[in-house]
């Protein structure tokens, strides 16, 4: 297919170079002239037009900082200038009610769209590994699996418009809780006088196992290889947890859910953010 990408950040340049190694024709866009020339490198066609890039297109993949950004992009740039029967895929992670204004829009203009949030990383959207949670029609659901299976190790259709965001801030909240809570066990146990690394071995195979502990241990030297044994470099930015916490705290307060273990996530991410948000995550546990 030729597809067009628009936004090649940390995570989009990946997800573009694995689209052209899956034998798509990819054009690319980014204000970025550093992410172009790394894009045309991994074999993509470069444009500095983000209209431009989507002329002629069988599909639009965005992945964008924010819901505004995607709002503009798509009405400025892909809806009217992207050919009509073009499949549109926003992977960006933006608040539920602008997902479904802006694949409304789009729908109205003719155009299958899903948002199409990823979990995984950036190691994951190099190694075309993560997991797309999928918002959108069954039939826009279709169109788009093959574009994002060359992406990612797993797609799910979460439902209508906006489930899809809706799975993102969710998945995401309960990994901002379940991180904080492993990097105290795991602190705790360590001033009690126990091994850290005997207690990983012991809670990672009994009622503790999780994800941010088996996974993605938070403290270094202990367990599976992290960010933690990088200086809490790479893997998934403090800055973007925040902000992935922030849209859940804004979407429980608009649909009533009651979420105090979220809320006091984003407290303590807000703190730890302020100096420290290009760390990764887990980092969160140097507070402890």
């Amino acid at each position: 297919m030729k597809i067009a990408f628009i936004g090649l950040g940390n995570m989009g340049g990946g997800m573009a170079a694995n689209l052209v190694k899956a034998g798509h024709a990819v054009n690319a866009f980014d204000l970025s002239a550093e992410a172009l020339a790394a894009a045309k490198d991994n074999g993509c066609e470069t444009f500095t037009e983000a209209r431009e890039a989507v002329a002629g297109a069988e599909a639009v993949v965005t992945m964008l900082p924010n819901g505004g950004i995607v709002k503009s992009v798509y009405q400025n740039d892909v809806i009217g200038h992207a050919p009509a029967g073009a499949v549109l895929l926003d992977c960006s992670t933006i608040d539920v009610a602008t997902a479904k204004e802006v694949a409304a829009s789009a729908e109205a203009a003719g155009y299958d769209m899903v948002d199409a949030p990823v979990s995984g990383g950036i190691a994951a959207a190099n190694g075309g590994t993560l997991t797309f949670m999928v918002g959108g029609t069954e039939k826009a659901f279709a169109r788009a699996e093959p574009v994002l299976q060359a992406m990612g190790k797993a797609v799910i259709h979460a439902g209508d418009a906006g489930a899809g965001q809706t799975a993102k801030i969710c998945n995401n909240m309960l990994l901002a809780i379940s991180m904080i809570g492993t990097a105290e066990a795991m602190t705790m146990a360590q001033k009690l006088g126990l091994d850290p690394q005997k207690f990983y071995e012991i809670s990672s195979q009994s009622s503790g196992y999780c994800w941010s502990l088996n996974a993605y241990t938070p403290l270094p030297g202990v367990g599976v290889e992290s960010p933690a044994d990088k200086d809490y470099q790479g893997g998934f930015a403090t800055a973007l947890m925040l902000k992935d916490l922030r849209l859940a705290m804004e979407a429980a307060e608009t649909s009533g859910a009651s979420t105090p273990l979220g809320k006091h996530a984003q407290e303590l991410y807000e703190a730890f953010a302020t100096e420290n948000g290009g760390l990764d995550f887990s980092a969160i546990i140097k507070t402890l």
